[in-house]
């Protein structure tokens, strides 16, 4: 699957990660920030290896407010040179879509473009903090369907430690200059069993927690396991989105 925010993220080159138990290993400043730039730098360099199209929905449901459910279209295409993922709300009332361009080495290029903007069809090019800005309505923002803060100068490899029953390594992603109510650093849980994110807290300018994600269920596909559904919630609003993934009948 090539949603990035579902981090498939392939081999972490995280030496004794295997041998974690049930204490933590808490790594020294000096090897945290030695080791969390690497790490970084290879979730980063992973592209799909094939174009690829999917749908699913969005459920955003505000604090004490009924669910809304928004259909979503997800397509992939990928070059020698780069890969680029579209993100669609396909509902005419709110309708958005999001390009992101990715290449090994360079920063994303993300082109916004929503209901307002539809009668000129110039897309926004969003960067840096302007990148915090909510998808649809939802909770997930378009940071975090680009994986921006990996991109953020410091990168530390804190611990390695038990989490949700899994081996994680525990990376954490620092704003240079977060604006207020962007993002400050986000926590990241790398599981080595299935090479991806299975949580993620994401702090305020004030060192709030704001936003948790959780990997919420998975599905074999074609022999493969492949993420079926995922949350993200606001710990200050109370809001939350699930975004669930349509495979159809393919098993």
């Amino acid at each position: 699957m090539n949603f990035r925010i579902a981090f498939a993220l392939g081999a972490l080159l995280l030496g004794d990660l295997a041998e974690v138990r049930s204490q933590p290993i808490v790594l020294s400043p000096a090897e945290a920030a030695k080791q969390g730039p690497p790490l970084a730098r290879e979730i980063l360099s992973l592209a799909p290896s094939a174009n690829f199209t999917n749908v699913g929905v969005l459920k955003v449901r505000a604090a004490r407010d009924r669910i809304s459910q928004i259909p979503i279209r997800f397509k992939t295409v990928t070059n020698a040179m780069n890969w680029s993922t579209l993100y669609e709300s396909t509902a005419s009332t709110n309708f958005v879509s999001l390009l992101i361009t990715y290449g090994s080495g360079q920063t994303n290029r993300y082109e916004f473009l929503e209901f307002n903007d539809r009668l000129t069809q110039q897309p926004r090019i969003l960067a840096g903090n302007g990148t915090m800005v909510p998808f649809a309505g939802s909770d997930f923002w378009v940071a975090d369907l680009g994986l921006e803060f990996l991109h953020w100068p410091t990168q530390r490899l804190l611990r390695k430690e038990i989490r949700r029953g899994q081996s994680c390594a525990v990376l954490e992603s620092v704003n240079p200059d977060p604006a207020p109510g962007a993002y400050s650093r986000v926590l990241s849980w790398i599981d080595i069993d299935t090479d991806g994110i299975i949580n993620a807290e994401a702090y305020d300018s004030k060192s709030k927690l704001l936003k948790e994600f959780a990997v919420t269920s998975l599905k074999k596909v074609r022999g493969q396991m492949e993420l079926k559904g995922m949350e993200i919630s606001n710990r200050q609003t109370g809001s939350r989105t699930t975004l669930e993934f349509d495979y159809g009948d393919r098993d």
